[in-house]
């Protein structure tokens, strides 16, 4: 009898900035995959890389699918078919399939996806790894999915989530999302902090539904397979879905933002974290987002917090001699904008002492003195003690060392929301009698 193998499948840049998405994409592999008997051992992996990459697609998420086949020729065949007829190439995709017939995925995919975690990894990068590596492969357009076919195999889970993505009838792409608002933020105060950032309750706003012609409906973020899926179930809408999936994820995990950019070099489209000493006080900027430099290294570094983010305001109380650490990507220089760094988040480690000169306090009468007039010195007016100069008086800041991360409604895919910091998820068992994928 033929043993069965394990096939290792990745593909992202499928979709277009007008349509398609790679998690359908995957929908629909698995649906086909299923009926070909095929034994999924794992959930589909949507990897979210380097967020700063300006050719990304529009989450800059790929995907990887591991299974057990007698048949992985027939498999492959499929899968390409798939890819080549899903893929919105016509609206500008470019294609990156890949396959690895191996138990175990070498570590130097590992250190590959790593890169592409948070730096620029070129698709011809990209396509000498696969060659190297007898990597079987398809690319379409240029191929610059290569990138994130290749990561998504490799991708290490250090952390993890999950979400359950409800995919729409093909009759209803491109209209408006009917869901209901209530049901939404009542699903949220009720499984809070299992599922995160599906409500904005400042905005008053949903946050789990994309805006475009995308054949996602929605999708609900959280820490577990049974989280998820069970919190999908509370959602009400007006039209019906026509299936879900569960994927495991490094969403809300801020896996983009382990490393420390390399301040010497500040490389364009890197991403990751910079701790120095604020030696430019913030200005505001037209547009009111905010600039400081912090100086580290010997190097000093342009920062800029845009208003979105809602942390703006933390921005401009910061005081040269301050110690924070910033997280954020790498802008490249233009003709009017020098090289920056945009902030994703701020995290005050050290307020520098602030003092200004004040008026002597008197202790007797719990009052401010009066000056006597130029270089007369103070004087108490109800019991008339005096004093000579002015005290200093330490100024009370209004931050306090802690992080401040931006509104809700600003987070990136791999934001890291605010209840899950400190935790990590490390331990994933999957069980495949799981309702983890259905078509209604």
């Amino acid at each position: 009898m033929k043993q069965k193998s394990i096939l290792h499948i990745g593909f992202d840049d499928t979709d277009s900035p007008k349509a398609m998405c790679t998690t359908y994409l995957a929908y629909k592999i698995v649906n086909s995959l299923k009926k070909q008997g095929a034994e999924f051992i794992d959930f589909p992996y949507l990897i979210r890389f380097n967020p700063n990459i300006p050719w990304k697609t529009r989450g800059n998420g790929a995907v990887a699918i591991s299974l057990k086949t007698k048949n992985p020729e027939k498999i492959k065949k499929i899968v390409k078919t798939l890819v080549t007829k899903y893929s919105d190439t016509k609206g500008g995709a470019n294609p990156g399939l890949v396959f690895y017939e191996k138990d175990d995925v070498e570590k130097k995919f590992s250190k590959f996806s790593e890169l592409a975690l948070w730096k620029l990894i070129s698709r011809n990068d990209a396509k000498r790894f696969a060659s190297k590596n007898h990597v079987e492969s398809l690319h379409l357009g240029n191929g610059q999915g290569m990138v994130g076919a290749i990561g998504a195999i490799g991708y290490c889970f250090h952390d993890h989530t999950y979400e359950t993505l409800t995919y729409r009838k093909k009759s209803h792409f491109g209209k408006k999302r009917l869901i209901d608002k209530e049901s939404v933020r009542k699903m949220q105060e009720k499984t809070f902090p299992s599922t995160f950032n599906s409500y904005d309750n400042k905005k008053n706003r949903i946050l789990i539904s994309p805006h475009g012609q995308d054949p996602v409906f929605y999708g609900i973020r959280g820490e577990s397979p049974n989280a998820v899926t069970s919190a999908s179930l509370l959602i009400r809408t007006k039209e019906k879905p026509d299936g879900f999936m569960t994927f495991k994820t490094n969403q809300g995990t801020s896996d983009h933002l382990k490393n420390e950019i390399d301040v010497q070099t500040f490389e364009p489209y890197t991403s990751g974290t910079i701790t120095g000493i604020i030696s430019k006080k913030p200005s505001m900027q037209q547009g009111r987002h905010v600039t400081f430099s912090i100086k580290t290294n010997n190097k000093q570094i342009l920062c800029a917090v845009y208003r979105p983010t809602k942390i703006t305001s933390v921005a401009m109380e910061l005081k040269i001699g301050d110690k924070i650490q910033v997280g954020g990507g790498v802008r490249r220089a233009s003709k009017k904008h020098q090289r920056i760094l945009n902030v994703e988040f701020i995290k005050v480690l050290n307020l520098h002492s602030d003092y200004k000169l004040v008026n002597p306090y008197c202790m007797n009468c719990q009052k401010r003195m009066k000056s006597k007039g130029k270089n007369q010195g103070f004087e108490c007016k109800k019991c008339g003690k005096k004093s000579k100069n002015k005290v200093i008086q330490n100024v009370k800041r209004r931050l306090q060392p802690k992080l401040y991360l931006p509104a809700v409604s600003a987070h990136r895919h791999l934001t890291r929301p605010i209840q899950r910091i400190g935790v990590r998820n490390k331990k994933s068992n999957f069980n495949s009698k799981l309702r983890w994928f259905d078509i209604f």
